[in-house]
């Protein structure tokens, strides 16, 4: 009787999860974070980029952290190839992801230029979460679907109502992508190496903001990777222990 309601497992052990439970997931991440792409349409709009500008970015760059770093350095009154190198280089952690996911979702050959524009931050939490490659599939599918619609969608439609809204500044909406992107990376800071590094780039970037143009602080805040991975080095012997602080 236990064997016949103990839930499936592959081979390495790992309890399967229901296609079901894997799309409903998918489905709250994908639209809890597709909505605010309206958000970034209004922001886009009011730091005076036309509605076809601000709907190109989305269709195209399609990575809202990066996005909003744009046009919040262009708004800011910054250059604009500082402002596209900040974002740039903020939108390179989406290689890194797709080294990873590359491995875990193992896609044909054909599939993976469009796979790889749906490789962003929302699309990897889910897939990692999954405990087969058949749920990481449907979860980065299904999530990257479902944003990739939404988030186009609500652009097009924050960028027509940017008129309508006024001040965009006032209402506090270019805030809600940088915070989406926090929330989804706070639960991934799992080691001390890490939360050192999300601590330091924070500090970096807040207390240059007064002083660097706008957009370079982006940049800057970048050092803090390897900052941390020198200082870290620095404690340990060649054998990769700490060293003895005696």
């Amino acid at each position: 009787m236990a064997e016949q309601t103990a839930p499936p497992v592959i081979r390495d052990g790992t309890p399967t999860k229901p296609d079901a439970a894997v799309v409903r997931d998918a489905l709250g991440v994908g639209v809890a974070v597709g909505l605010s792409g309206f958000a970034f349409g209004v922001t886009s709009a009011g730091s005076g980029l036309s509605v076809l500008q601000t709907c190109v970015l989305s269709l195209l760059v399609f990575t809202g952290a990066s996005q909003f770093a744009l046009v919040g350095a262009l708004a800011a009154g910054g250059n604009p190839f500082t402002a596209a190198a900040g974002a740039f280089f903020l939108g390179t952690r989406n290689a890194f992801y797709g080294l990873r996911l590359s491995q875990l979702l193992a896609v044909p050959k054909a599939v993976r230029p469009f796979a790889a524009h749906w490789v962003i931050d929302e699309t990897t939490a889910v897939s990692l979460a999954q405990p087969t490659r058949r749920a990481a599939r449907i979860g980065f599918t299904v999530t990257g679907l479902t944003l990739y619609v939404l988030w186009n969608a609500t652009t097009l439609l924050g960028a027509l109502g940017a008129e309508a809204i006024g001040d965009t500044a006032a209402w506090g909406l270019d805030a809600a992508g940088p915070a989406v992107f926090l929330a989804l990376l706070a639960p991934m800071l799992k080691s001390a190496t890490e939360r050192a590094t999300a601590g330091i780039a924070v500090l970096l970037g807040l207390g240059l903001l007064p002083v660097l143009p706008a957009g370079v602080p982006v940049l800057a805040a970048a050092l803090a990777a390897p900052l941390v991975l020198w200082f870290q080095g620095r404690r340990m012997d060649p054998a990769g222990r700490e060293k003895d602080s005696r």
